[in-house]
């Protein structure tokens, strides 16, 4: 009742008359009034890749390795997520067949991930790591080609790859592959230390 008073009351020393005959609506506005604004529909929530797209950018930014760890660490959190319950516990269950070094039977279980869902680039990486371990570099390279093809900033794959390409002798491919995850993850600190090793290694076998 307070607010159709209160809006009356401006009616009337608006200086406009309420026609004669004309009952008072409760709610209405004049007939020159614009009609309220449309209530602004809430901001979409980000996607998935919106989240990782935001997160690279800090990476790149970042020069406290501390934080710099902590951004990494949400970026993989990011990596993890399949979006498949069954997915997820498959890749729980090859993490610890890898862990407990039965190989075999982590591979049987990232064979199905990438079988059921060959877009989650995870699924790629976690078995060329299993392959990398198991010493199988020509496998582990190709699971790393798809990881990379599917999310060309991981970082991790690149790391993979760089340290293949150390064990096999190809240093100046090793290098160029640690320069690539430090252009994507600058405070890494693993990657500094190789890219200072393998360019005094190349220097002084160029010497």
């Amino acid at each position: 009742m307070r607010i159709l008073f209160a809006f009356f009351t401006a009616f009337l020393l608006s200086g406009t008359a309420l026609p004669a005959g004309a009952e008072e609506v409760p709610g209405a506005l004049p007939p020159d009034a614009a009609p309220p604004p449309a209530a602004t529909p809430p901001p979409a929530a980000p996607t998935k890749q919106g989240r990782l797209d935001q997160l690279f950018s800090e990476l790149k930014r970042e020069r406290n390795e501390k934080a710099a760890e902590r951004i990494a660490g949400r970026i993989w959190n990011e990596w993890n997520q399949s979006g498949s319950a069954s997915i997820d516990l498959m890749m729980q269950w090859a993490q610890k067949a890898t862990e407990d070094q039965k190989f075999d039977v982590a591979l049987d279980f990232l064979d199905q991930v990438v079988t059921l869902q060959p877009d989650y680039a995870e699924g790629w990486n976690r078995r060329a790591t299993v392959h990398f371990l198991m010493k199988n570099y020509g496998k582990s390279m190709a699971d790393i080609d798809r990881t990379l093809q599917l999310e060309p900033r991981h970082f991790g794959a690149l790391s993979g790859l760089a340290q293949i390409m150390a064990e096999t002798g190809h240093k100046q491919s090793a290098l160029e592959a640690w320069q690539k995850v430090l252009a994507i993850y600058p405070m890494m600190r693993s990657a500094q230390n190789q890219v200072s090793t393998l360019s005094e290694e190349l220097a002084g076998e160029g010497i």
